[in-house]
């Protein structure tokens, strides 16, 4: 199922949801190696700037981690023995801050069809949340959500061969968006492209969209580590899993939520969901003439 607009108008500028959305695709045309023709200059990229779990469990890079480093890749059996790898990264990037790296991979993506979905995702609903919780509070919200994905696919990765591997993407933050709205908005209608032996379009209900969504994803991880290899199949799965179980919690426990039984708004009339202006509602129309004859 493919989300294509909602039915849920905003009452301002989702600006935070925007720059987000700026900031990926800048970071993807102008500072990753999108175009490049190199395999081995796109794989140095990732490495040198993914958050990678093993770096995050140890304090310290692959290029710099020792003999310890050197047992881990040669252990995943990347195709690279550890040492070529070590010495390579060390030609790269000697001085890796594998903290940095946790807020650099979010903004970070591993081809178009990645990008592409995540910043759909990210415009069909991350700009409602924003809306109830105004934009400051919003960007701490998306950037905790990133942060808590990026720590349970490391708790789960931490012993298997994917420790190793560059873990990117925005997908655990808006994840985390996803769980909130969820939570949020239950009701809402969404435009849904649904592909099963035919392509169609049809209007779900929120819960129908992100509950199985979630379902797939949780349904995936599970089935990986029960299988006992790379969890995802090179999907970091537990950082949906982890991102959007947060968003719903802090969505329960703190966040606006529409009242039970509220009736939802009109459908909105163009693809991005405005009446008047960027993100307002329309005015509401004026009152009908009083009857000939009224004092």
């Amino acid at each position: 199922m493919i989300p294509i607009r909602d039915e849920n108008p905003t009452t301002r500028t989702p600006y935070v949801t925007l720059a987000i959305i700026a900031l990926n695709l800048l970071a993807f045309l102008l500072w990753e190696p999108t175009f490049s023709n190199s395999e081995a200059r796109q794989e140095a990229f990732f490495f040198c700037h993914s958050e990678i779990p093993y770096e995050v469990i140890h304090h310290t890079s692959l290029a710099e981690g020792g003999p310890d480093a050197r047992a881990a890749i040669d252990h995943a059996d990347l195709g690279v023995s550890g040492r070529a790898l070590q010495r390579f990264l060390l030609e790269r990037c000697p001085h890796k801050n594998w903290l940095f790296s946790v807020f650099t991979a979010m903004f970070l993506h591993a081809g178009w069809l990645h990008i592409g979905g995540n910043l759909l995702f990210l415009w069909v609903f991350g700009n409602n949340v924003e809306d109830k919780l105004r934009p400051l509070r919003f960007f701490l919200f998306y950037i905790a959500s990133g942060i808590v994905a990026a720590v349970v696919q490391t708790a789960i990765v931490h012993s298997g061969t994917d420790a190793v591997l560059p873990n990117l993407g925005a997908s655990g933050a808006i994840a985390g968006v996803l769980g909130a709205y969820l939570l949020m908005f239950p009701r809402r209608r969404v435009l849904t492209v649904i592909l099963f032996f035919i392509i169609t379009a049809i209007y779900v209900p929120a819960f129908v969209v992100l509950g199985a969504w979630f379902v797939l994803q949780f349904f995936n991880g599970v089935l990986a580590l029960s299988k006992n290899v790379n969890v995802g199949g090179g999907v970091a799965v537990w950082a949906h899993i982890g991102g959007f179980a947060f968003g719903a919690l802090m969505a329960l426990l703190f966040f606006p939520k529409e009242r039970f039984g509220a009736r939802p708004p009109p459908p909105r009339p163009d693809f991005l969901g405005r009446r008047r202006g960027w993100g307002r509602r329309a005015a509401p129309p004026p009152p009908p003439p009083p009857p000939a004859g009224w004092p």
